[in-house]
C-alpha cells in the first residue's frame, strides 16, 4: 500500500513513528514527514511555522507544496493527514476534488471544537475517516459514522508514569520545538535557573531533530544546563518542569511531573486567538479537565506574565501531591494508546 502522508509538526512525526511500528512492512510512505521515516518530498524541519503571521508569510511556499502533494497522490492508495489544519484542510479539499474516490484519513484532528467550529462541516465533507485522540471530540461532529475515538498516542509512547511525588533535585526546561518560540522563552528560563540556584540540577530538554544542529545558535549560552534529548525519561526523573505550550505539557501531565505552562506568542497571534477566536485555555491537560468539569491541573502564564517572579512563584507553590493524584485521573480518562488501532483501521484489518 502506498500512503500519502502529510505530517508537518514535530509532535505529529513522533506519533507517526509510533504508528509505523504497527503498520505492515509493505506500507510505503510518500509525502511530507520526518526524513528518518523514509524519503519525503520535503523534510518537516524545512516547513515548520509558528502562528498566523508566519503562515501568511509563507503562503506561496505552501501553495506550491500543496500542488506537489496533489500530483503525488495520483499513485497512492490512501491519504493520512496529521494535525496542521492550516495546510492539511486545503490539501484535503483539493485531493477530494481531484480524486473523489481516494480515501482520506485524518489522525490528530484540528481543534475545531475549540475555535472555528464551522470547520467541522468542512472536515466531515472532505475526509472519509476521522481518528480522534480526544474522548469528547466526537460530540461536536454530526456524521458520527466518520469519527472514532482511537485512544491517545502518548499512552503508547510514554513508558513510565508516576504515582507519587519525586524529589530528585532535577528541574526540566522545555522552551519549545520551534526556533521562534525558543528564542522568546529561553532568556527567561535561563534567569529562572539562576534564581533557583545550583542546589538543583537544571536540565534543558532539546528536541531530537536538533541533535545535528548548532545548539548555541538556537539557545545561546547554555553552560548552566545539562542537555537531554530524551524528553520522557527526563520528565520522569524531574521534580518540576517549566514548559512551553504544546504536546510537551500533556506529556508532563501524563507522566505525572508538576509543571507550569509558559507561552509568549506574537502580539498579532495572541490578539487573534484571544479576541477573535475567544481562546481562554491552551494547555491540553487543562482542556481535558474542563471537559471532565474539574479544575485546571496546572497554571498557564502567557505574554507579560511569563516572568521570573511568577514562574518561581508557581515552582514554589504548586502542590505536588495533589498534582500527581490528579494525573492518574487524566490517564484513566484517556483510557488507551491509539497507534495499534489506527494502523488496523488504515489497513482495514
Amino acid at each position: 500500500m502506498k500512503l500519502l502522508v502529510s505530517a508537518l509538526e514535530p509532535s505529529a512525526n513522533i506519533h507517526l513513528s509510533e504508528l509505523k511500528k504497527h503498520l505492515s512492512q509493505d506500507v510505503e510512505f510518500v509525502g511530507i514527514y520526518d526524513k528518518n521515516l523514509g524519503n519525503p518530498i520535503y523534510d518537516v524541519s524545512s516547513v515548520a511555522v509558528m502562528g498566523f503571521v508566519d503562515a501568511i508569510k509563507k503562503i506561496n511556499f505552501f501553495l506550491d507544496l500543496k500542488k506537489q502533494m496533489v500530483a503525488l497522490a495520483k499513485g497512492c492508495d490512501k491519504v493520512l493527514l496529521m494535525d496542521s489544519s492550516g495546510f492539511n484542510l486545503p490539501l484535503a479539499k483539493e485531493l477530494k476534488k481531484t480524486y473523489p474516490n481516494l480515501e482520506i484519513n485524518y489522525y490528530i484532528l484540528p481543534q475545531a471544537w475549540a475555535w472555528r467550529k464551522g470547520r467541522i462541516k468542512v472536515i466531515e465533507s472532505v475526509c472519509d475517516r476521522l481518528f480522534s485522540i480526544l474522548p469528547f471530540e466526537k460530540d461536536f461532529y454530526t456524521k458520527k459514522e466518520k469519527i472514532e475515538y482511537v485512544g491517545h498516542p502518548l499512552l503508547d509512547e510514554i513508558k513510565e508514569y508516576k504515582d507519587e511525588v519525586v524529589n530528585s533535585g532535577k528541574i526540566a526546561y522545555m522552551p519549545g520545538s520551534r526556533i521562534g518560540e525558543i528564542k522568546k522563552l529561553i532568556p527567561t528560563f535561563k534567569s529562572v535557573a539562576k534564581e533557583i540556584g545550583t542546589e538543583k540540577k537544571h536540565i534543558l530538554i532539546v528536541p531530537q531533530n536538533f541533535k545535528s544542529r548548532d545548539l548555541f545558535e538556537i539557545y545561546g549560552e547554555i553552560d548552566d544546563f545539562k542537555i537531554s534529548f530524551e524528553a520522557h525519561k527526563t520528565l520522569y526523573e524531574s521534580e518540576f518542569a517549566f514548559i512551553c505550550s504544546g504536546t510537551a505539557t500533556l506529556e508532563a501531565a501524563i507522566i505525572g511531573t508538576p509543571f507550569v505552562l509558559a507561552y509568549k506568542a506574537k502580539k498579532t497571534d495572541f490578539f487573534i486567538g484571544t479576541k477573535i477566536f475567544n481562546i481562554t485555555t491552551i494547555g491540553l491537560a487543562n482542556i481535558f479537565f474542563e471537559k471532565m468539569n474539574k479544575p485546571h491541573l496546572h497554571k498557564e502564564l502567557l505574554q507579560e506574565d511569563v516572568n521570573v517572579q511568577k514562574l518561581i512563584q508557581e515552582y514554589k507553590n504548586t502542590n505536588k501531591e495533589i498534582f500527581v493524584k490528579r494525573t492518574i485521573e487524566l490517564r484513566e480518562y484517556l483510557k488507551k494508546g491509539s497507534s495499534q488501532t489506527v494502523a488496523r483501521l488504515i489497513e482495514n484489518k
